[in-house]
């Protein structure tokens, strides 16, 4: 089941660029989205070129509910809102008044984000049943080795 909200734009602001035919807008890897645009010629005038954005979405098969205890219940409801795929969390500089200041692009950076797959950049873990001369003992258990262990 998908559930959407209100669409909103995306906007870009770069200069055009013949060289580059594609450029990543988001990259969303905890909610597995991606938002490219591109300029094409117009069907109207062959001799414009419009922006087209496009959305590709892979919503993964098998996902938990919780994705860190693989015995929760599978997830059947996925919701996507771009305000949330587009928020820019990282802080940026900005000058005001001949004073430097830190600020945020986005207004919901202090939500969780909702995964509904492994970020890799992200170690998770578990605790899993481990049977020790007869005990069942509860041993933490890592998901994404990759991200948990240094190289």
């Amino acid at each position: 089941v998908f559930q959407g909200g209100t669409a909103y734009p995306v906007l870009a602001g770069y200069p055009y660029n013949s060289d580059d035919d594609e450029r990543v807008l988001v990259n969303n890897k905890c909610q597995c989205v991606t938002v490219t645009s591109r300029f094409v010629p117009s069907k109207d005038n062959p001799d414009e070129e419009i922006l087209e954005r496009n959305i590709r979405i892979i919503v993964p098969l098998k996902a938990r509910e919780n994705i860190s205890d693989p015995l929760s219940p599978l997830r059947t409801h996925f919701v996507y809102r771009m305000t949330e795929l587009c928020r820019k969390c990282d802080p940026v500089e900005i000058e005001l008044g001949g004073e430097t200041y830190q600020a945020q692009q986005s207004n919901f950076c202090n939500e969780p984000e909702t995964c509904y797959t492994y970020d890799r950049n992200q170690c998770y873990t578990t605790t899993a049943p481990f049977l020790y001369h007869g005990e069942i003992r509860k041993i933490p258990a890592v998901l994404t080795p990759a991200s948990c262990y240094a190289d």
